[in-house]
Order: structure tokens, then C-alpha cells, then sequence
């Protein structure tokens, strides 16, 4: 190891992208050419001065420990292509990187920002917690009677707000599903609106899909009915919520929006980064976070968000581990987890997870749709598959011993993605991490023997 730590490979940087055109910025920016004034020193610190149009350069930082970044550059990408460039020169060993101390604007930025974190570890340490964090109640001052009246009147808001979506979905089984794509898209979005207003986002995202699926393609009434019959039982399911089981009664409230904070005791382990992708509904861009606890063997999610054009803060670099606390959040098949305390810098990951077959991955998601039949997936590996075209487009991974197959999703047959698997495997077995769920399943990223680094295909 040398004076900067263990230094991430080109992948893991570009990884990190908030989309393929900072991907393609920040490679044109990944060589010496454009930067001056660079170092890294051995607390995760790389800066760096970008040669600009303008006569002044840009300052670009990134502490790799997050990891976070800042720049002075207009962009609203997060990270910029200034980042992803400075950290490509970095994890080239390049000599515009050298080892040494922080000039003073670089050190500003890491001073306050480690300033604050030391700040939150030492609120954590007292029991407390960021009132982003405190879910029904933050900001109430402590007061229990206050937090609770509000707890209250939003049920209520959330109550109204489901028995309005009923008389919805009603009115349109009535009418005949058929008709369902003559009126646009107008009255869905009406009607996801006055969800918001009721304080249930997750009916509000529920609505807007729903609003979507008559325009896309053939055989979307028979989707339609399937995802009126499962809003339809969420509806259902919050009216009687005082009658479920409390794990089920906690997946509804996360489904319908109530997602409180993560609670229980923090499990430290080993976190291999499995997989990292955006998804945006034009109002929110949602990042997804894959681990896998070497130790525990549990799969956690992390999930993070930005607003509209702008990348979500967390970003962690596919292929690498970290020694870090989670905890877990309620319901919805205890997956979602926060990361807490990290106590030590990143480190080049040892392979993939175990997994198995086809078959398995198969029973893992029965088995998860027990507990929350609104799933619309669940992580596994699958080992031994080889990626096989179909025709018309389609494609499948199919296990190499003929044990089965799943096809592609939509999703995945859309991304370049796919052309990087079947790459990588050119015919031959490969290990692969996705999401497997009823309409297929969904490469995330892939391993080969003759290629043990971690193939990230988003």
C-alpha cells in the first residue's frame, strides 16, 4: 500500500457516474494533460486544479473515505466530471497526483467536512440521531404528545387518501379496462397529486405506474389489471391495518410512505458493494445501493435521493469493501439498511457472493413475496449462467448445466449493459448479481474466472 492508500481501479471511478454523459466527460478528463496542482494524501484527500475555458481553473476535491466531492465548477452532477476525471487520473498513479499536504482552499473543504462528521458520530455516540433520521415527530422538540397528534392527523390524511384511490380503481373496473387508455394520462396524474396531498407518496408512485402501463404495449390491459389488483390490496391492507400482524403492518406503512428510522443494534462487517444504479420519475432521482456482509451473509440496500437534476450525495464504488456499521429499517422484507459508522478506508473487494441456481433464485423471491407480496424483486446470484439471445431481441441467462432460465428484463435489455455480459461471458459460464423478479430478471453486475475484477453492467 502506498502513501494514498489502495487506489480504485478505472471501474470502480467511472462507477460512480451519475449518467453515460459525465461517464464520457469525466474519461476525456481522466489524463494528466488538463490538471495542475494535484496531490492525495493518507486520509482519503485528492484535489486537484481542472484547466477550464475560462482563465481560471476549477478546484476539485473528493474525500474517498465517503466518498464526497466538491468543485467549483456550475455543474448540478454530483459528481461532476471534474471528479470523475481527477479520481481516473488518481487511480492511475499518474504523477499529477503526488503525495503530500493540502493547499489551503482543498484543506477548507475537508476541515468542515470532517468537522461535521465528527460532530454526527459524536450526537450518535449520545443516542441522538440528524432529525432527517427521526421519521414521524422530527422537529417536534421532543415533545412525545405533539409527535403523536401528528402521527395521527397524517393517518388520517393517508386513510382519506386510500379510500379516494379506491373509488378510482372502481370507477375504472366499471368502465371497462379497455377504455383505460382513452382518457390519458391526465386523471392519473390528478389522482397521484391528491395522494401527495394526502401524505402517502408511495400511492402517489403506485398511481403514476399505474397511469403509464396503457401506453406501453402490447398485452398492457392484462399488466394493468395486475397492478390495479395489487394497489388495490395495499388500499385494503392500510384500512386494516390494526388487523395485520405487526412485521406485514410494517411493510404496508413503508409501502404506502411511512418509513420511520432505522432502529435495532448496528452489525459491523465487511460490505462488499455488489451493484449501484439510478432510477427517476422526473421529481426525485433514487439511488440504489447493493452490500453483501462477508460475515452476517445478509444483502442490504441502502437507498438514497436527490431532487430533480441532481445526483443523490451517497455514491460507492462497485467492487470494493467496507468495514462498516448498518442498521436495519422495518418491514418490506428487512432489506433497507443505513450505513452507519465506516472504519476504514475502502478496500478492493475478494469476488463475488455465493450463489446458486436458477432454481433457487426462483424460491428465494416465492419465499420473499410471502412476507411482502408487493415486492417486485429480490436480490440474488446466480452462478454458472451463460447469457443466450432469443430472437426478437430477447435475451435469457440460462444455467450452463441446463438447469433452468430466466429472461431479461426490459430494463436490462435496454442497457448497454448487456452487450458488456455477454462480453465478458463469450459463451462461458459466468457469476451474476441482479435482481430476479416476475418479469424476469436484471443483471447488475457480473464476475468471470478469467476476469476476477467485479464487471459493474449499469
Amino acid at each position: 500500500m502506498n502513501q494514498q492508500g489502495v487506489r480504485w481501479t478505472a471501474e470502480q471511478v467511472l462507477a460512480l457516474a451519475p449518467d453515460d454523459a459525465s461517464r464520457r466527460a469525466g474519461s476525456r478528463l481522466g489524463t494528466a494533460g488538463p490538471w495542475s496542482g494535484g496531490g492525495s494524501d493518507g486520509s482519503g484527500a485528492v484535489w486537484g486544479l481542472c484547466r477550464g475555458s475560462g482563465k481560471t481553473p476549477y478546484r476539485t476535491v473528493v474525500d474517498t473515505t465517503g466518498p464526497a466531492y466538491t468543485c467549483s465548477c456550475p455543474s448540478r452532477k454530483f459528481p461532476c466530471k471534474h471528479a470523475l476525471g481527477l479520481l481516473l487520473v488518481w487511480a492511475a498513479d499518474e504523477e499529477a497526483v503526488r503525495g503530500g499536504e493540502p493547499p489551503d482552499w482543498a484543506e477548507t473543504w475537508l476541515s468542515g467536512r470532517r468537522a461535521r462528521e465528527a460532530k454526527k458520530e459524536e450526537r450518535e455516540g449520545r443516542g441522538g440521531r440528524d432529525a432527517g433520521d427521526k421519521g414521524e415527530g422530527a422537529g417536534s422538540g421532543g415533545d412525545p404528545v405533539a409527535a403523536r397528534r401528528r402521527a395521527e392527523q397524517r393517518a388520517a390524511r393517508i386513510t382519506a387518501g386510500a379510500e379516494e384511490l379506491e373509488q378510482r380503481l372502481a370507477d375504472l373496473l366499471r368502465g371497462g379496462l379497455a377504455s383505460a387508455d382513452r382518457s390519458g394520462y391526465g386523471p392519473w396524474e390528478e389522482t397521484a397529486a391528491r395522494m401527495v396531498d394526502a401524505q402517502a407518496p408511495g400511492l402517489a408512485g403506485r398511481v403514476r405506474e399505474l397511469g403509464a402501463i396503457p401506453g406501453s404495449g402490447p398485452g398492457w390491459p392484462v399488466r394493468l389489471l395486475e397492478e390495479c389488483a395489487l394497489t388495490h390490496l395495499l388500499d385494503r391492507a392500510w384500512l386494516r391495518l390494526d388487523r395485520l400482524p405487526e412485521p406485514l403492518a410494517a411493510t404496508v406503512r413503508t409501502r404506502v410512505g411511512l418509513t420511520g428510522p432505522a432502529e435495532g443494534p448496528a452489525v459491523r462487517d465487511r460490505w462488499s458493494v455488489l451493484a449501484q444504479y439510478d432510477t427517476s420519475d422526473g421529481r426525485l432521482t433514487t439511488r440504489r445501493v447493493w452490500l453483501y456482509g462477508r460475515s452476517s451473509g445478509r444483502t442490504a440496500l441502502v437507498l438514497s435521493f436527490g431532487a430533480a437534476g441532481r445526483a443523490p450525495a451517497l455514491a460507492l464504488p462497485v467492487g470494493v469493501a467496507l468495514d462498516a456499521d448498518v442498521r436495519w429499517y422495518a418491514g418490506a422484507g428487512q432489506l433497507r439498511v443505513e450505513l452507519g459508522e465506516r472504519y476504514a478506508d475502502p478496500v478492493p473487494d475478494s469476488g463475488p457472493p455465493p450463489g446458486g441456481s436458477v432454481a433457487d433464485a426462483l424460491a428465494a423471491y416465492g419465499s420473499a413475496l410471502r412476507d411482502d407480496p408487493w415486492l417486485d424483486s429480490w436480490p440474488v446470484t446466480l452462478t454458472g449462467v451463460v447469457p443466450v439471445p432469443e430472437g426478437d431481441g430477447a435475451w435469457q441467462v440460462a444455467g450452463a448445466d441446463g438447469g433452468g432460465a430466466l429472461p431479461l428484463t426490459p430494463q436490462a435489455l435496454a442497457r448497454p449493459g448487456l452487450w458488456r455480459l455477454a462480453a465478458l461471458s463469450g459463451g462461458r459460464p459466468v457469476t451474476v448479481f441482479g435482481e430476479c423478479g416476475h418479469r424476469g430478471f436484471t443483471p447488475l453486475t457480473a464476475w468471470s474466472a478469467d476476469t476476477p475484477e467485479t464487471v459493474a453492467l449499469t
